[in-house]
């Protein structure tokens, strides 16, 4: 793993500052992968019978780990802006379980990346949440 992915990786998350409210972290960076955890929590429940999270936040931890995802790709740039995200939601996550999101940017034009993205709770078998989306590449690089 380059250290300088990982740092910008790294940067652009700290940089939203949702993501650093809800306590998302890096675990994974580089050649356009990239795997951010996001731990339980109490506030993000969506129904407070089951305590199971609000799909929001599913949402925002798949579309920050697309991001990454993009940023570390060698031919997206240093940023990038999410245009399009389909989610499919799979099933409730496990109240009381971090989830992970795993990114994949597998293609980039001139203008947009494109994106697969899956989020798993403890059972990595059965996705909570699976993912496809486009990003912007910034012109000025190409």
């Amino acid at each position: 793993m380059n250290n300088i992915v990982l740092g910008k990786a790294r940067q652009f998350i700290e940089s939203i500052p949702h993501s650093r409210k809800m306590g998302m972290r890096v675990v994974e960076i580089g050649d356009g992968k990239a795997v951010v955890e996001m731990p339980y929590d109490p506030a993000l429940i969506g129904d407070p019978v089951t305590k199971v999270l609000h799909g929001g936040a599913v949402s925002a931890l798949m579309d920050t780990a697309s991001g990454a995802a993009v940023v570390s790709h060698h031919a997206a740039g240093v940023g990038t802006a999410t245009l399009g995200l389909r989610i499919d939601y799979m099933r409730p996550a496990t109240p009381g379980q971090a989830i992970t999101a795993s990114a994949e940017c597998y293609h980039v034009t001139r203008t947009v990346a494109f994106v697969r993205a899956t989020a798993c709770d403890a059972d990595m078998d059965r996705p909570v949440a699976t993912a496809t989306g486009t990003f912007t590449v910034p012109t000025a690089l190409k």
